[in-house]
């Protein structure tokens, strides 16, 4: 949930968990007892996150010890998909940046690295990663500060584990090499572990969460974004708001293929079945409901959150439209209807079917948004092209109306009326609400930097038409 809103700010979960870890390290500095000059780090899991980033990011770390997290970016998105919010930087695989970059970046720091065979994280991968730091440090002349301690058994920070790092510290950081190995250990009790006096940080006086952080920088953001359309003219801020999102202007859209199978006759009306291909490897199934009735209305370019099919069947509102005169082109964008993929359990609850693809998309730098409004945007140039010189009307119902507003914003001109239902009101209304459901799919890194979706939508002006407009988690929104 901090990632979903992180993200608009164009930050990410890992920059506050970075900066924690950073300032623990000023803390220990501070402390008599501690050799500023020696400190280590480790961590496990999460925590083996938190270790990579530090121990590439920090020149106090002497030493570091990472367990079950480094792998590489195509093992792990290949078995699991993309993984927690603070392990995906923005564009990290777009700048060519995989888990082995974490090991070299601050060569010949000594790092060991503790895998396990049964990991979710793919030791594959992990091994790859090491082969790449092993050669560096090698030919850096410092072979010796590089190793790998693999423990077969599952995702863990055992006691095979825990000698390792211990001997790799003492190693390091006390020039220390006998073997130590782990005495039997009295845990604390539950109640001793506890640094507070109820167990919650947030119990305590004038204690912040980091949803109330981001929510204090989206204050600042929204000052400044009124400031800025209040003083740039629309095509410059069209400008920002295509670059952000990665949208192509209609010239540098490629020419769709498109593939008619059958057709299906109903009274007053046929329905044709497509599959549209906006791009190598992307197919849009897509119902094309053309009326029997001559000369024909305006034509309506329709996407439902659910699919095509959801307002397809006879009586419903596809053929109530159709019916009126017009031709209607239903389409399922990428991820939606037939196009969306039925194997992904990423904290579905949350974040719906879609949540490994939009972040393997995210360390791409690319975002949903802008896909899918580049699919909207072939649709309807596609759309005026079989029907010359007939208005195009945008009918967009659930998450699917942010790209379908996006689309509309950049490219006004392809489109007579934009009818929107079910739209997030805001993208701040997810920082202010903090949880939210299905809204990671609408997330664009940064954009709140430069625009909101209210932004957006007074350049359509009375072209656009929303209705039924809905909070991060679903409620009717309260429109100003």
């Amino acid at each position: 949930m901090i990632g979903v809103g992180s993200i608009l700010l164009g930050r990410n979960t890992a920059w506050f968990e970075i900066w924690d870890g950073m300032r623990g390290i000023d803390y220990l500095q501070a402390r008599p007892e501690v050799d500023a000059e020696r400190i280590g780090c480790t961590g496990n899991s999460g925590g083996g996150t938190q270790t990579s980033y530090l121990m590439a990011l920090d020149d106090r770390i002497i030493a570091a010890a990472p367990s079950c997290y480094l792998t590489n970016f195509y093992e792990r998105i290949l078995e699991l998909g993309a993984q927690d919010a603070e392990q995906n930087i923005y564009g990290q695989l777009a700048f060519g940046m995989d888990h082995a970059d974490y090991l070299m970046m601050r060569a010949p720091t000594p790092i060991i690295i503790c895998a396990a065979t049964k990991d979710f994280f793919n030791i594959e991968g992990t091994w790859q990663s090491f082969r790449y730091a092993k050669r560096l440090y090698t030919r850096m002349g410092f072979a010796e500060r590089i190793d790998l301690m693999e423990n077969d058994a599952p995702h863990n920070y055992n006691k095979l584990q825990r000698q390792s790092v211990v001997r790799w510290m003492a190693r390091w950081l006390l020039k220390n090499n006998q073997p130590i190995t782990e005495p039997k250990i009295a845990l604390l009790t539950d109640k001793e572990v506890l640094c507070t006096p109820e167990g919650e940080v947030m119990k305590l006086k004038g204690a912040r969460s980091t949803y109330d952080l981001n929510r204090d920088y989206e204050k600042k953001l929204s000052q400044a974004r009124r400031k800025l359309w209040a003083t740039a003219d629309r095509a410059e801020m069209m400008t920002r708001v295509r670059k952000i999102t990665g949208i192509r202007s209609l010239d540098g859209l490629p020419e769709p293929k498109v593939r008619e199978l059958d057709s299906v006759k109903r009274d007053g009306y046929a329905i044709g079945k497509m599959i549209i291909e906006p791009e190598d490897g992307i197919q849009l199934p897509a119902l094309m409901f053309a009326p029997d009735q001559q000369p024909r209305k305006a034509v309506v370019l329709y996407l439902h959150e659910k699919g095509k099919a959801e307002d397809a069947a006879p009586g419903g509102v596809l053929e109530k439209l159709t019916k009126a005169g017009k031709t209607v082109l239903a389409v399922d964008i990428r991820g939606i209807g037939e196009t969306q993929q039925s194997n992904q359990s990423y904290f579905k609850s949350y974040f719906g079917s879609d949540g490994q693809d939009v972040y393997t998309a995210y360390l791409l730098a690319r975002s949903y948004v802008g896909m899918r409004a580049e699919d909207v945007l072939v649709c309807a140039r596609l759309l005026r092209a079989q029907q010359p010189g007939r208005p195009v009307e945008l009918v967009a119902v659930g998450h699917v109306a942010v790209p379908a507003l996006h689309a509309a914003a950049l490219e006004p001109q392809m489109f007579n009326q934009v009818k929107l239902s079910r739209m997030l009101v805001s993208w701040s209304n997810i920082i202010e609400e903090g949880i939210s459901h299905g809204r990671l799919v609408n997330t664009v890194h940064g954009a709140l930097k430069t625009y909101d979706l209210p932004d957006l939508a007074r350049t359509l002006g009375k072209k656009l038409t929303i209705t039924n407009s809905q909070t991060a988690n679903g409620e009717p929104a309260e429109v100003k």
